[in-house]
């Protein structure tokens, strides 16, 4: 998916910059960026492959060359970025958090107008020299994001540096988020809310959906007015937010938490304990323990010194092997225990089976899956939520190609929970993976643990409900 990172001050912004983008590190896997601006110096930027390494090891290297008092970086699952573009808006360097789902259509219709792509990514257009291409059609910055916004299907919030000061934009119907922090002498901007504590800074306020701002070291200015429809990814609380950060006022962890404990509560199981899958399972697994009553117990620890990552290898097999090794059993919390197990999602259930076969190989006598989102049935056309390039890398969609002969028919029968074919859907998942019980989260739990209106939240994953 993504996550950025920027801040103006009136000293040099370079170490809180470095330390900023790398708390969105868990957003990002292949590319990090930074830029930086000043009179003296004009535009630095530094870009680094990050598949195999670390944010902090690769810029740290770097940093002395960065000069200024104003600058952006991006921890990126697609291009390398930032780009920096020099028009008649002016030179300013661009980050983008987006998804264009119709890369194509607009790439023709620029070519056709004269204009050229320079920056390629994995021999494709980079969808960021894209965005800011559409931009400098505009005859103003607003206009030119405006232009962005009418044109790309998906969602792009993003961060322009320029000469003067720093301009952030949120996507047209806020599907990610973007909040802005200061401190005395400095204002920072990011997709990640965890990144502003240890470097001082307190939440102002979240950008709207299609809200338009200039930040300045002293002030916020707004530039265009935030829109009243809101799409926000519920896909944040529930997977990808790091758990010290809020998007709309409202905490991913407490959110987590929430809604495994309404779950708990409801949970009429027979069991000994309750374990979270490090880690987004962690938050729902320590709520549904205490919604239940019954004791938490780390079954399971990730080891993170060498296996940060289960996405870092290029080879799918390869990934999957290393997202087992990062998950250690422990045979002394698992010896003839009733385990329920706590999960963000299942998604293509590649790495299921053999961590639920090591539990039982440990000792485990019933192995209980609860997961915190209602079955994935949709793929996302709308942020970057996966590698994913068709609907039948979901596990659900392969059982409906199953049990119907046709992966599309019938989906909103195993969307609902309330219906034998959902019931049935679950079912064959449990047996699959031999799990004791499988139970997913409804879809109005997570709203209620939310605690936003479902109009405002993007649930298209779970129910296809959304649109462009």
């Amino acid at each position: 998916m993504g996550g950025f990172f920027g801040t103006i001050a009136k000293e040099s912004c370079v170490n809180d910059l470095f330390y900023g983008v790398d708390y969105n590190s868990h957003m990002g896997t292949k590319r990090g960026g930074m830029a930086t601006y000043s009179k003296e110096k004009g535009f630095i930027r530094s870009i680094h492959n990050l598949e195999s390494s670390y944010f902090r090891s690769k810029f740290e290297e770097d940093l002395e060359k960065f000069k200024g008092n104003a600058g952006i970086g991006v921890i990126s699952d697609t291009d390398a970025q930032p780009i920096i573009i020099n028009s008649h808006l002016g030179k300013f360097a661009i980050v983008t958090v987006a998804k264009v789902s119709n890369m194509d259509e607009i790439e023709k219709e620029l070519l056709d107008k004269g204009m050229h792509f320079a920056e390629l990514s994995s021999g494709k257009t980079n969808q960021t020299e894209l965005i800011a291409l559409l931009i400098i059609q505009g005859k103003t910055f607003r206009e030119g994001i405006e232009n962005v916004y009418s044109h790309i299907k998906g969602s792009c919030s993003m961060l322009l540096l320029t000469e003067d000061g720093i301009i952030a934009a949120r996507d047209r119907l806020g599907r990610t988020p973007v909040v802005i922090a200061s401190k005395d002498g400095a204002f920072a901007v990011s997709s990640e809310s965890c990144s502003f504590p240890n470097l001082d800074y307190e939440n102002e306020r979240y950008l709207g959906p299609g809200e338009i701002v200039r930040i300045y070291s002293d002030r916020v200015e707004q530039i265009r007015e935030a829109e009243e429809e809101m799409q926000i990814c519920s896909f944040l609380w529930v997977y990808y937010g790091f758990p010290n950060s809020s998007y709309e006022g409202k905490n991913v962890e407490a959110v987590r938490f929430a809604s495994g404990y309404k779950m708990g509560c409801k949970d009429k199981s027979d069991a000994d304990c309750v374990c979270g899958i490090p880690d987004s399972g962690i938050g729902q697994g320590l709520g549904y323990a205490e919604g239940k009553g019954i004791p938490y117990h780390r079954a399971i620890t990730k080891y993170t010194p060498t296996w940060p990552r289960s996405f870092t290898p290029s080879n799918q097999s390869r990934r999957d092997l290393v997202a087992k090794m990062k998950l250690i059993p422990n045979r002394a919390m698992l010896e003839g225990k009733k385990v329920i197990f706590c999960d963000d999602s299942i998604v293509r259930g590649t790495q299921l089976k053999d961590n639920v076969k090591i539990l039982y190989d440990y000792g485990a006598k019933e192995v209980h899956m609860r997961i915190g989102c209602p079955p994935l049935i949709y793929g996302c056309p709308f942020i970057g939520f996966s590698a994913s390039k068709t609907n039948m890398e979901l596990i659900t969609r392969r059982i409906i190609k199953e049990l119907e002969g046709d992966e599309n028919k019938n989906l909103e029968k195993y969307s609902d929970p309330s219906t034998p074919e959902y019931r049935k859907m679950v079912d064959i998942i449990a047996r699959r993976f031999g799990l004791s019980s499988l139970e997913f989260n409804t879809l109005d739990t997570l709203l209620e643990a939310i605690g936003l209106p479902k109009c405002k939240v993007c649930t298209h994953c779970f129910d296809g409900s959304s649109r462009f």
